[in-house]
């Protein structure tokens, strides 16, 4: 990691910075919000387009798609031309994408209009965090800001379904989207007075091809996990998987060759950033698939109503808020790594709850995802600050980018593996709701298991990384 000097131990943040971080959590909460926002408001919207089952599908996975497509990217062009005002340019975009989903007069020009809002999204996710990082230079504070801006994240995706379904039932569908234009008007006017500019100076042309490579590289695997999701096993998925993992080796040498690459690739023989990273998609894969089965399990076996379901999960979003805050406290009197992997092992005491819970039994499974919550927001808080802060400083938009790019990666995965696991197991048991179940407990003992492992990788990856601050 970046030696840190004393004076900048002693360098706290003021009342400006921290009121920053309240400013840039609305666009980290949009974010989170705009992922799920759909789940509720898909009956009214399928009423009115009458799409297609292929066309719902990109109506729904379109926005995931382009953010994981462009994170990389638009991470190094914030650090050439300053992250404040690519966070201002990505608010302007945002609002504008969701005026034009909330009016969009067929399913073709909404799917269009999601691509737009997650190649604005990917603009508005490496700036906050990047901000941040320059933001709070003390390293204590800088680890409960990164845990702040976790949380919003995930608060949002867990608000989604019941701000969007309020909405739709209140107006029309569209207006779930335009939500994003006052929370863009407040960003446009308060960033100029709270968050700094930071930019590269000596930072040369963009690699156009780059980008594109990485876009070539990044398309592909997100699309193949999300048809294995859809759809389960085949060829294609295999052939998009094999093409996205080809042009993600002639990036990176790419990157090797070029003085001023998109993505510094010598980061990764930092044992810290590597090891953080691994975590990071390890928790994911596990949280990514659970969340999926533990919402479908209170709709389908529980039967309760998708806004009730909502509310249900309104606990573990606590729990992940307590860890993802109060984890940074704690890892200043221990090792991060620590902290990560206790943490860690103690939410797979929640996938051992959810093996273990049947029909009638959601207090066991919701407490269960309660302790899932718990590990997430412990590893994204000190994760993410372990990657953003072995980058340099002219880096971390680059940085920020990468580890939001592997943590999108992990959830596809998660979605993927354990949701055609537990489809699997509940067609062998000929479907319906108490084989829904079986399907779900297979599945998280697996999640759990790997989940575990990535607890022993914190422990022997992470142990040389001191106590934050020291």
């Amino acid at each position: 990691m970046n030696i840190v000097s004393v004076s900048e131990h002693q360098e706290t943040a003021g009342a400006r910075q921290w009121a920053g971080l309240g400013l840039l959590a609305l666009p980290t909460l949009l974010l989170g919000l705009d992922v799920t926002v759909l789940y509720l408001v898909l009956p009214s919207l399928v009423s009115d387009l009458e799409p297609s089952a292929t066309q719902t599908l990109w109506i729904l996975d379109a926005y995931g798609f382009f953010i994981a497509g462009f994170l990389i990217t638009m991470g190094t062009v914030g650090d050439r031309i300053g992250r404040r005002r690519l966070l201002k340019i990505g608010a302007l975009a945002f609002a504008a994408a969701s005026v034009f989903a909330a009016f969009a007069p067929s399913a073709e020009l909404l799917i269009l209009a999601r691509a737009l809002l997650g190649i604005a999204g990917a603009t508005l996710m490496p700036s906050t965090l990047s901000l941040i990082s320059a933001m709070f230079v003390n390293v204590r504070q800088r680890a409960v800001a990164i845990g702040v801006w976790a949380t919003m994240f995930a608060f949002g995706m867990a608000a989604g379904p019941i701000v969007g379904g309020l909405l739709a039932d209140q107006f029309w569908w569209g207006a779930a989207f335009l939500i994003a234009v006052p929370i863009a008007l407040l960003v446009l006017v308060g960033a100029p007075a709270l968050l700094p500019e930071f930019a590269d100076s000596s930072a040369q042309r963009l690699d156009v091809i780059s980008g594109a490579l990485s876009l070539a590289a990044i398309l592909p695997v997100v699309y193949a996990v999300k048809e294995v999701a859809a759809y389960g096993p085949g060829v294609r998925p295999v052939l998009l998987l094999a093409l996205g993992i080809g042009v993600g080796v002639v990036f990176v040498r790419r990157q090797r060759r070029l003085t001023a690459p998109l993505l510094d690739v010598t980061l990764f023989s930092e044992r810290a950033y590597s090891a953080a990273l691994a975590v990071l998609l390890i928790g994911l894969v596990g949280v990514g698939g659970t969340m999926y089965l533990v919402t479908q399990y209170l709709q389908f076996v529980e039967e309760l109503t998708p806004i009730v379901a909502g509310l249900w999960m309104g606990p573990p979003a606590l729990a992940m808020f307590a860890a993802a805050t109060t984890a940074p406290i704690i890892a200043r009197r221990f090792r991060p790594g620590v902290v990560m992997a206790l943490t860690l092992a103690i939410s797979t005491l929640g996938y051992g709850l959810l093996a273990a819970a049947g029909p009638g039994q959601k207090v066991v499974g919701v407490t269960g995802f309660g302790f899932v919550y718990l590990g997430l927001g412990a590893i994204a808080a000190l994760g993410t600050d372990m990657v953003v802060g072995a980058a340099p400083a002219n880096k971390s938009g680059s940085a920020a980018a990468m580890s939001e790019t592997v943590q999108e990666l992990g959830v596809a995965f998660g979605v993927a593996v354990l949701g055609s696991l537990a489809t699997a197991v509940a067609l062998g048991g000929g479907g319906g709701a108490g084989a829904f179940t079986d399907g779900m407990n297979v599945a998280s003992a697996v999640g759990g298991a790997v989940v575990f492992l990535g607890a022993l990788l914190c422990v022997v990856a992470l142990r040389h990384i001191p106590p934050l601050g020291r």
